[in-house]
């Protein structure tokens, strides 16, 4: 792909062109041993203890959208990257960029989501930053969390895939693209009778409950920009096995797939902010589903794929018309400030 002398929306979508501003410029001026294991969070040995730490930044445009808003969202997205890669959240800061004139109304909105969201996941913000911009310097208000948390036994191997192997299976714990459809309607405030709310949410009261109750994971990851196409796309990249979904096990709601239909989006590439994909062996996969569908955050949890030993490196889907297509990262953005 022709390199660029500018950066584009594209390179905030979570696909191709993301990859490569974080291969071809972060990771080659940052590169060390931990940043090279390119997992949701940096897995670190401190003393006689290992941790889970990330840092995450949310631009999301409206700030207040059909299920969430920009501050219950920062707060799922830093607890959900922590808990996919196999650590029990417990620490959060919190750092606001603020443009001059913005409501003090909304942003106590705000900051009481995020209070409560932090309480429902059993996390504390400790520590955090204010700066405030001048009018028209900012578009409202930016949020920075980082997260810290304590790893669980195995959590390396399960949250770089390395374990990963041909008859392993894809399960996904809901429907996908309610986030993106529900902040694209409220964006352009398009009138949506049925109404489809985002499923902004923290997954790690999920993770743990399939975690101790039936073993067998391989990797997570939560389907946030480029949705699932994009996590799987990511996973099965320069591997010697490959991946097939079947696109009729796939839960999206008929409101959103119809939304995305009118719009000309394909929900395999839609965000998501309360949807992790798990790999888990075959044995435990039946075990894992049902400890999932037992969660309210679960109960429309699918066996949607397998890990297969033929065509490595590419991920295949078998179409609802009985057909095939590859899934590959999405070149562009789709849809900008999703989160």
């Amino acid at each position: 792909m022709k390199t660029n002398d500018t950066i584009l929306l594209g390179h905030g979508s979570g696909g191709r062109l993301t990859n490569e501003l974080i291969q071809n410029l972060f990771v080659r001026y940052f590169n060390n041993e931990t940043l090279s294991g390119m997992t949701d969070s940096a897995l670190l040995e401190i003393g006689h203890g290992a941790i889970a730490f990330t840092t995450d930044s949310f631009v999301v445009d409206p700030l207040v959208f059909p299920g969430g808003d920009i501050g219950k969202l920062a707060i799922a997205g830093t607890v959900n990257d922590l808990a996919v890669s196999g650590a029990e959240p417990l620490y959060l800061t919190a750092a606001f960029i603020i443009e001059e004139g913005f409501s003090m109304k909304l942003l106590e909105q705000i900051v009481a989501s995020m209070a409560d969201e932090a309480a429902k996941a059993g996390v504390q913000i400790v520590s955090g930053d204010t700066k405030v911009v001048e009018r028209g310097k900012a578009d409202k208000l930016f949020i920075n969390t980082s997260g810290v948390g304590r790893q669980r036994n195995g959590a390396g191997v399960m949250a770089s895939g390395s374990s990963i192997k041909a008859g392993d299976v894809i399960l996904i714990n809901g429907c996908i693209g309610d986030h993106g459809m529900a902040v694209m309607s409220a964006r352009n405030q398009l009138n949506v009778q049925a109404g489809i709310v985002s499923d902004c949410a923290c997954l790690n009261s999920l993770i743990r409950e399939v975690w101790e109750g039936s073993g067998g994971i391989r990797f997570m990851r939560d389907a946030t920009r480029g949705g699932l196409g994009a996590v799987v796309s990511e996973l099965v990249a320069k591997k010697t096995w490959g991946i097939e979904l079947d696109e009729e096990k796939i839960p999206v709601r008929q409101e959103v797939r119809g939304m995305c239909e009118l719009l000309g989006f394909d929900p395999v590439y839609v965000a998501n902010e309360g949807k992790v994909v798990m790999v888990v062996d075959q044995q435990h996969a039946d075990q894992a589903l049902a400890v999932m569908r037992s969660h309210p955050l679960g109960a429309q949890a699918e066996i949607i794929g397998t890990i297969t030993a033929s065509h490595p490196g590419r991920v295949w889907m078998k179409t609802t018309v009985g057909g095939k297509r590859i899934v590959d990262l999405p070149a562009g953005e789709q849809l900008p400030r999703i989160c």
